[in-house]
């Protein structure tokens, strides 16, 4: 199993930091190696979605997301290539004007995924996510 898990603080707000997370469709626009996101399935706060990834090599997935305003994002893994299991989630907490975020995942990998390509997925990327978010902060909030 590959896990991963960090800490950051944003300049916004918790409520705006997760308007920018649930804003799924628009990954592909900010999020390096998304191509695309599709919702599958809307009801309030749980949704069903499929992501078309390509980070070494290109893959798609579905996840279940439950959403909790403003407060946390939990993703599980429901069908998909490359991963057997995945499960994470955002957990936001206000501080003020700013935001503090906890990020985790775990996932497990089909037979044929070798272990460099499985750290790059998990580990790797996480500090590019965070950069990715800070990124769409200062650009939609001006922060």
């Amino acid at each position: 199993m590959a896990s991963a898990h960090i800490s950051e603080v944003y300049n916004c707000t918790a409520e705006e930091f997760f308007k920018i997370v649930v804003d799924y469709e628009k990954y592909p626009e900010f999020i390096t190696g998304v191509s695309s996101v599709k919702i599958t399935k809307n009801e309030d706060s749980v949704k069903e979605m499929e992501y078309a990834v390509s980070i070494v090599k290109s893959f798609k997935y579905k996840l279940k997301v439950e959403e909790k305003t403003p407060s946390s994002v939990v993703f599980t893994f429901q069908s998909g290539e490359m991963f057997k299991t995945m499960k994470g989630a955002w957990a936001i907490a206000s501080q003020g004007e700013k935001c503090k975020v906890d990020y985790s995942i775990e996932a497990t990998f089909g037979m044929l995924v070798p272990s460099f390509m499985a750290d790059q997925v998990v580990k790797v990327n996480l500090p590019l996510l965070i950069q990715n978010f800070k990124a769409r902060i200062k650009k939609i909030y001006g922060k």
